[in-house]
């Protein structure tokens, strides 16, 4: 594995709202479907960036103590996206390829910067690896800012 960098970002504003966007709870009903997006979002940067597995989620197992923290934003029966909201902490935001570029990753991320809001008040966290600069730009667009870089070796 080659080493590279991560930030850890932080949210300090207020509670935003996202205009017509219902995130349902998980449901093992969307398991296959929510590891090949999982999967396909991770892959170029895992294998960029030499992390093994490439494909990382392959069981459900893998959510146990999980599940009850992600939420996906569903059209009729196909996954546009998902995040991970665990304490103040977002986490795999992930948008399906086929709905890139229409401003989903914004919508999920104000949502979970919302859903968070509704029971503290204290930082948002999220961690995003420098390489990913399209989510970083996503994130310091809407308000959240570097904090740490950290180097990643293994």
């Amino acid at each position: 594995m080659k080493s590279f960098y991560v930030y850890k970002m932080e949210y300090t504003g207020e509670c935003v709202t996202a205009d017509n966007v219902k995130l349902l709870p998980f449901s093992d009903k969307y398991y296959s479907q929510y590891e090949r997006v999982y999967n396909e979002c991770f892959y170029d940067m895992r294998r960029a960036l030499d992390i093994e597995p490439y494909n990382f989620l392959c069981d459900i197992r893998q959510l146990n103590g999980k599940k009850e923290n992600i939420f996906l934003l569903i059209e009729g029966e196909t996954i546009i996206g998902s995040v991970g909201c665990f304490g103040a902490e977002i986490d795999d935001l992930i948008v399906n390829k086929k709905y890139r570029g229409k401003g989903f990753g914004k919508r999920l991320l104000i949502w979970a910067i919302g859903h968070i809001r509704e029971y503290t008040v204290e930082p948002i966290t999220l961690h995003v690896a420098e390489w990913n600069k399209k989510a970083v730009g996503l994130y310091t667009q809407n308000g959240f800012v570097i904090k740490s870089r950290e180097l990643i070796s293994r």
